[in-house]
């Protein structure tokens, strides 16, 4: 069997989707023979503009397991720059596979191109599709854009777009149960493998907390764009905590230089910034923070998703503040225990329960066995030989 493996990112890259889809490779590769072979198509780290780390064009990991790196032109993480890398990475992309024949085409997407992409792909060489579903693009796309018009245009290209992707696939895999409701009008086989957490986080070695002699460190960890709305959150709630708590972000995106200006315009001192990081590094800056923290901006799409950062945190011990809604909201009550959580942007709510908590930390056992990342894609692996056969 021949299989195709899509997504934009992939390690070194630093992102949610580039974690997935390498540790689920790492394992598919237990799951060919000599006689299979699996080829990745992905993107050169590019994830943010201020990390920057070289990877090979072509990495080649056995005869039959080939990687590429498409190089694609930098951007800010601004709309118009992302679509001038994704158009390279479409064409570029297109061009690799030209000539060659796959059983499988699995794509990995976030923002419904690379999923399109899989389908164009898959529909040429008549290979089955399997869809990896990380969010919902055209709602969240909606959500930004409040203009009648604008609105009306962008369904008008994105709705063709998503049927033809959809209809075409042999199974879809939704990381949150939250996308059910929106997918199921597409008859096809579904799964539920969300995200998970990584074994560089499972199996940790013992670390000494290095003791804070002043105010707690609250951590944020991951992209600053407008999907995770910390400049609706941080300053009005850093600004309530300021003689307490101290805020530690570490991270790029493409509402940083807004959320620098909002922590300046309002003189607001407990907030620092670091650049993104490699893991093992992020390791101690988690070990060393009190509390960890995440939002998402208060749009209805976010109300269906399952933030990649729950899992990551939950295999911690220390206090998870959560903004977050729907689903997530459930889905953290449910399976995180010893995490405050509130509705996104209210940062009143936040600021009492932050205030008003005993601290403690937790180990989450329950959680960690269930949500192992290397678990949850053996079954996806499984899935994907089976969608082949």
């Amino acid at each position: 069997m021949k299989i195709l493996l899509l997504t934009f990112y992939f390690e070194p890259d630093l992102s949610a989707g580039s974690f997935r889809n390498t540790s689920l490779f790492n394992i598919l590769k237990d799951f060919v023979t000599n006689l299979d072979t699996i080829e990745v198509v992905t993107s050169s780290p590019n994830r943010y503009g201020s990390y920057s780390v070289k990877a090979k064009e072509k990495e080649k990991i056995a005869d039959n397991i080939l990687i590429n790196r498409i190089s694609i032109p930098k951007h800010d993480n601004g709309i118009r720059g992302q679509i001038r890398t994704f158009k390279s990475f479409y064409f570029q992309a297109i061009k690799i596979t030209k000539n060659k024949e796959y059983d499988l085409v699995y794509a990995s997407s976030s923002r419904l191109f690379t999923a399109f992409l899989g389908s164009r792909i898959a529909m040429r060489k008549n290979a089955k599709l399997y869809l990896d579903i990380r969010d919902i693009f055209r709602e969240t796309i909606l959500d930004v854009y409040k203009n009648k018009l604008v609105r009306i245009a962008l369904n008008t290209v994105l709705i063709p777009i998503e049927n033809y992707t959809f209809k075409n696939a042999n199974h879809i895999n939704l990381v949150s149960k939250g996308f059910k409701s929106y997918f199921e009008k597409y008859k096809t086989n579904y799964s539920y493998y969300t995200n998970g957490i990584d074994a560089i986080f499972l199996n940790r070695s013992e670390y000494v907390k290095q003791e804070t002699k002043n105010r707690k460190i609250i951590l944020y960890a991951g992209n600053i764009g407008e999907g995770q709305g910390l400049h609706i959150i941080i300053p009005p709630l850093a600004k309530a905590l300021e003689n307490k708590f101290r805020f530690k972000i570490i991270g790029d995106g493409g509402v940083k230089k807004k959320l620098l200006s909002e922590i300046k315009k309002n003189n607001i001192s407990n907030v620092e910034f670091t650049e993104p990081m490699v893991r093992l590094k992020l390791l101690e800056e988690y070990e060393n923070a009190d509390f960890l923290f995440m939002h998402l901006n208060k749009h209805n799409a976010f109300k269906r998703v399952l933030p990649s950062k729950l899992f990551e945190y939950g295999a911690f011990n220390k206090p998870i503040i959560a903004g977050v809604s729907g689903y997530a909201f459930n889905f953290v009550k449910e399976h995180i225990p010893n995490a405050l959580v509130f509705e996104p942007g209210d940062y009143k709510t936040a600021h009492k329960l932050i205030n008003e908590y005993k601290y403690n930390t937790e180990e989450r056992k329950q959680f960690k066995a269930k949500f192992s990342r290397e678990l949850i894609n053996v079954q996806m692996a499984k899935s994907i030989i089976k969608t082949i056969k």
